[in-house]
């Protein structure tokens, strides 16, 4: 069946997750949810809707590999076991206006659009501000995510309930114009930090962290929106309602682990769990959030963690993450040199490097060849007995998807789903570490070089706190002002936020896509020039317009992108 697209939005099928009806409704006046008007009357259940509509974005699982858009082919991710629709965005060559990925995304943001239009429209001049200012952030997020891969889009601010074949892209200057007011209106308006309906609605702290992330894009074309990014985050920061963890905290106390880490292991991620630097966490855990449980069947686990269950010694469990199929990896730049020593975001818990046999019972003889790698048994080498309990010896060609350094942000488990299809833990998508790095772009921007690595080091002293303890040095770790340019700013983001951050976003906002991709590294004998990405051109920093958009939009010129003509 046919995707839709903006030329044929109707708008239907939110599914809302709706409660019971009272004693007075007779069940023969049929109230259609899924198929709503402008009327505002449950207006709470249309908002939720725009939490499911989000959450069917990203727990997109009919292209498994649609996480790795946003990750492979930048400076911070290689492909792994590629189902497809990622290819195109690390063998740029093969990028065009039909890539699935691109569609989907494209698609989806417009939905979201329509079903905010539709319940500001719904609300009007009068109506409950907090209500629109979620509403608004919804829009707010999607066009902000559009003309930063797209560029020039159209600019749709009333509900559309026809087709319409007629719509033409606007400049990006009037675009942030709407996003402008859509996020002063939401930081004014939205509840604050545990004032919202419920922890996973939209507050406004989440909209002035938006903000902050947009107003630096916006400030590539015009610096004073530098000032109004620094100005949009630094309440989360000076108001105190948040605080870095540094302190191990919550259920796996009794386990291995350390304080960096406890903040992404399922049941520990909220703020009611103990999460004090946690802003927006999306909540898809089953049976308790605004969403129902998960939206179709996230993959986000099945692409950050490897494919360890090939391994006969290995059974799925919780504190190896789980079930993955190691849909990406990370670059060579990542798994070797970013990282300092002591730095605690590079511990075993958090970049995953070794691992150990954990299936009870296990006891296997195996060969291992000069390089220490295993291989099949035979009189030419050398014959280890390994068990439970002993550290795992890959193969060589294992480092494509199934054994290697890996981020266990997304790692989770649950027995009653050992296959490992869908993703049952929350999503960490905007946290308090962020908004420091967001603050120190603002003013490195800004000229203040000493702000910006005073905002850094507040993450870097977290991060060596226990280090430098044991080596008795204070300033380990430490970074100086004259040390801060874009491309320290970027590296720290890798450093605090791999795996949590879209980075093709990321490099795009700030204009850098194509000079970090030249960090990436890595190299595979059957590429040319041995190197995974290929076919880079600089009109590839944007995205091509979904073709099917093109050929509908019969009454007027809707265009393509340069170069993907």
């Amino acid at each position: 069946m046919k995707r839709n697209n903006i030329l044929l939005i109707i708008f239907a099928a939110l599914s809302f997750m709706l409660g019971g009806t009272s004693c007075s409704d007779s069940f023969l006046n049929e109230k259609m949810y899924s198929n709503y008007g402008p009327e505002v009357e449950d207006v709470n259940a249309k908002l939720i809707g725009l939490h499911r509509q989000f959450a069917s974005i990203w727990g997109m699982a009919g292209q498994q590999g649609f996480v790795g858009c946003w990750q492979d082919g930048t400076d911070v991710a290689s492909p792994g076991d590629t189902q497809g629709v990622e290819v195109p965005f690390y063998r740029y060559q093969e990028l065009n206006s039909e890539n699935a990925g691109v569609s989907f995304l494209w698609e989806k943001l417009y939905e979201l659009i329509n079903s905010s239009n539709l319940i500001i429209a719904a609300l009007g001049e009068d109506g409950d501000v907090a209500a629109k200012g979620e509403a608004m952030f919804f829009r707010a997020y999607s066009y902000n995510m559009l003309v930063t891969l797209w560029g020039k889009v159209p600019l749709i601010t009333e509900s559309t309930t026809t087709p319409r074949t007629d719509y033409v892209r606007e400049e990006v200057a009037k675009i942030d114009d709407v996003i402008d007011t859509d996020l002063t209106f939401a930081m004014a308006n939205l509840p604050a930090v545990g004032k919202a309906k419920t922890e996973g609605r939209i507050n406004k702290d989440m909209a002035r962290q938006l903000a902050g992330e947009a107003y630096l894009r916006m400030g590539m074309r015009d610096a004073s929106y530098f000032k109004k990014a620094e100005d949009a985050v630094d309440p989360i920061i000076t108001e105190g309602n948040y605080s870095l963890i540094k302190e191990r905290y919550g259920k796996f106390l009794s386990e291995g682990g350390d304080y960096y880490s406890d903040m992404f292991r399922y049941g520990n991620e909220r703020r009611s769990q103990g999460n004090t630097e946690g802003i927006w966490i999306f909540q898809v855990e089953y049976n308790r959030d605004v969403n129902g449980g998960t939206i179709d069947n996230p993959q986000q686990r099945r692409n950050w963690v490897p494919a360890f269950h090939k391994y006969s010694g290995m059974v799925n469990a919780d504190s190896i993450g789980g079930r993955g199929n190691g849909r990406l990896r990370l670059s060579n730049f990542i798994k070797y040199g970013l990282y300092a020593k002591g730095d605690i975001r590079n511990s075993n818990y958090n970049i995953r490097r070794v691992l150990y046999y954990n299936k009870p019972g296990y006891q296997e003889v195996i060969g291992i060849d000069a390089n220490g790698f295993r291989v099949e048994k035979d009189a030419g080498v050398k014959n280890l007995t390994v068990k439970t309990g002993d550290r795992v010896i890959p193969r060589a060609a294992d480092s494509l998807n199934v054994y290697y350094p890996h981020p266990t942000k997304w790692g989770g488990y649950d027995p009653t789903d050992d296959f490992g299809y869908a993703l049952v833990k929350d999503w960490p998508l905007m946290r308090l570490g962020e908004t420091y790095l967001l603050r120190a772009e603002a003013r490195f921007r800004q000229g203040d070089k000493p702000g910006a690595a005073a905002d850094i080091n507040v993450l870097r002293d977290r991060a060596f706190k226990e280090s430098r303890m044991a080596m008795g040095n204070p300033d380990l770790g430490k970074v100086y002002s004259d040390e801060i340019d874009i491309d320290f700013i970027l590296d720290e983001r890798a450093r605090e936020l791999i795996a949590e951050e879209n980075r093709r976003m990321t490099l795009v906002r700030t204009n850098t896509l194509k000079e970090r991709i030249a960090l990436n590294g890595d190299k595979v004998p059957y590429a040319p020039d041995n190197k995974v990405i290929t076919g880079f051109q600089d009109y590839n920093v944007l995205l091509p317009i979904p073709l099917t958009e093109i050929q509908l939009n019969k009454d007027a010129e809707l265009g393509q992108n340069q170069g993907y003509e």
